[in-house]
């Protein structure tokens, strides 16, 4: 799956914080930021309340439950910016994605 496949399925899924801003910074691969205020998934860059960053496969492997979100987080492959509570609530927005 593409980041932009990506974006499309998080928003066809609704795969969002609702009211917050969290943005998946994948480095040189880009960004996608879930709005949950305006109930948007986009590839803009932009403030966020939250940002994690984590490598493109190290995202794939989470999103197929290959690899624990706190298990990245405690290894380094996950970095959280800003506001924690949105990031706990990431394994929610992963679940809407494999239903």
């Amino acid at each position: 799956m593409t980041k932009s496949e990506l974006a499309a399925k998080m928003q066809e899924n609704e795969a969002w914080v609702e009211g917050k801003k969290v943005k998946i910074d994948y480095g040189d691969q880009g960004v996608i930021m879930m709005d949950g205020a305006a109930r948007t998934v986009t590839e803009e860059d932009g403030d966020a309340d939250t940002t994690i960053k984590v490598a493109w496969e190290d995202w794939e492997a989470m999103a197929a439950g290959q690899l624990d979100g706190m298990t990245a987080f405690m290894t380094g492959k996950l970095k959280v910016e800003g506001d924690m509570s949105n990031a706990m609530q990431l394994q929610g927005v992963l679940a809407k994605l494999r239903g």
